[in-house]
């Protein structure tokens, strides 16, 4: 764990997803697998001194009632530079709300309007997205997942279509919280065929979660267990990668390992181990943020732990093609985070290609507030390495705690949303200017 975590840090660790699972021999209610995963969450984050200068700006700050709260999972853009995504808390309804779907959209003015698209109930339409990024497929319609409410109230996938002006949800899998999985907490991931996949983090023959296939059947979508994690060190966290020969990839939290899970050609998948992480000095911990597939056909990613200073690395794996190591991976670190004012530190996301190949990405601490960064990973020339530069330091008025990926537009400016800081303390949306 971060060396300067909290005494409560240290006895959570990263169990702070672990919802619908049970506490002391009794299930946990909806709203309750809500509070138990926020307050756990808060936990991660070490607390820091005032703002200092910055180089970024809010788009928008959460105000924690009926437009949202706190969201936890990355951005997606449609054609016309609206930005779309989650929140964990907030929304129309008692107390502190079951979450929300938001759209960002400019207002011609410089500025941007918030719009709620949907605001989950916790009952059979779900609630609590966490790193539940959304899909948006070509008719403009939003897929994603929620982590709680449902039919059995162990998770949702869901679907929300425009009509007329408004928006409709269509939940298309409840889960049961037996073999078929429970808790979705990540986003999907859409083949050439039309089918989606995700992971739950609970569930499945050995309740660790599993990963499952959602196809298209008769007007409807049935659910397929295609890898079942098989216990505790296969804690998935993260989302989903989908190579063009439809393999999958994810990593699991700890100790931590990198999985592959491929069609086997008799109609079923298998799954294999292609890195196992051996911790500081020389190699990452904890790998935590979803694996990206590189033009190369590598897989990247970070650790948020671990590497030369124990603070986090960025990581590539490359698949060997010739000689006696044939069908293995070989790593190389990118960049061990030093931590402190000057750099950033756990890396809680995961990365973001520009069309030159540079890498961008988000840290949970570390930076001249504290309270997290945006980076930069600028690609190599010749037999250089990669170069770090911090982009911009967050701060608690505009946001802090980013805990998923950026997005990037045409222009190269960069968008992202932070957990918790804002106007209003209850997160908000941000961008970075070239």
């Amino acid at each position: 764990m971060h060396p300067a975590a909290t005494n409560r840090e240290r006895e959570c660790g990263l169990k702070i997803c672990r919802v619908g699972r049970r506490v002391g021999g009794v299930k946990l209610a909806a709203a309750s697998r809500g509070a138990l995963a926020m307050a756990l969450i808060s936990a991660l984050l070490v607390m820091a001194g005032p703002a200092q200068g910055q180089t970024g700006s809010a788009l928008y700050s959460f105000a924690g009632g009926s437009d949202g709260a706190n969201p936890l999972a990355s951005l997606v853009a449609d054609g016309a530079g609206n930005l779309y995504g989650t929140t964990f808390l907030g929304g129309a309804g008692v107390g502190r709300g079951h979450g929300t779907v938001f759209e960002l959209s400019p207002n011609g003015g410089g500025g941007w309007n918030e719009t709620v698209l949907y605001s989950f109930t916790g009952g059979a339409d779900g609630g609590y997205p966490l790193y539940a990024n959304l899909t948006l497929d070509g008719q403009g319609n939003l897929y994603g997942t929620a982590s709680a409410g449902g039919a059995h109230g162990m998770g949702v996938v869901f679907e929300l279509s425009p009509a007329g002006g408004s928006w409709t949800e269509t939940v298309l899998y409840s889960f049961a919280g037996g073999t078929d999985g429970a808790s979705p907490i990540s986003g999907l991931v859409k083949d050439a065929a039309g089918n989606y996949y995700g992971a739950t983090n609970a569930g499945g023959a050995a309740t660790w979660g599993v990963i499952y296939e959602l196809s298209p059947s008769g007007g409807g979508w049935t659910e397929q267990v295609i890898y079942t994690f098989v216990n505790q060190v296969d804690i998935n966290y993260d989302g989903l990668a989908m190579d063009s020969a439809g393999n999958i990839f994810t990593a699991t939290y700890a100790p931590g390992t990198i999985l592959e899970v491929s069609p086997n050609g008799q109609g079923g998948w298998s799954g294999t181990v292609i890195h196992t992480y051996a911790g500081p000095p020389k190699d990452g911990a904890q790998p935590s943020g979803t694996p990206v597939v590189g033009k190369d056909g590598s897989l990247y990613g970070t650790t948020r732990s671990g590497g030369a200073n124990n603070f986090g690395t960025v990581y590539r794996l490359t698949p060997i093609t010739k000689g006696k190591k044939k069908g293995t991976w070989k790593e190389k670190i990118l960049y061990s985070f030093k931590g402190g004012t000057k750099d950033g530190s756990s890396p809680f996301a995961g990365i973001t290609f520009d069309a030159a190949g540079n890498i961008y990405g988000t840290t949970i601490t570390g930076g001249t507030t504290g309270v997290g960064t945006v980076y930069e990973l600028v690609a190599p020339v010749g037999k250089g390495g990669y170069k770090e530069k911090v982009l911009w330091s967050l701060a608690r008025k505009t946001g802090s705690s980013p805990f998923d990926s950026v997005i990037l537009d045409s222009a190269g400016n960069v968008y992202g949303t932070a957990y918790q800081g804002g106007a209003n303390g209850d997160g908000g949306v941000f961008e970075v200017s070239p």
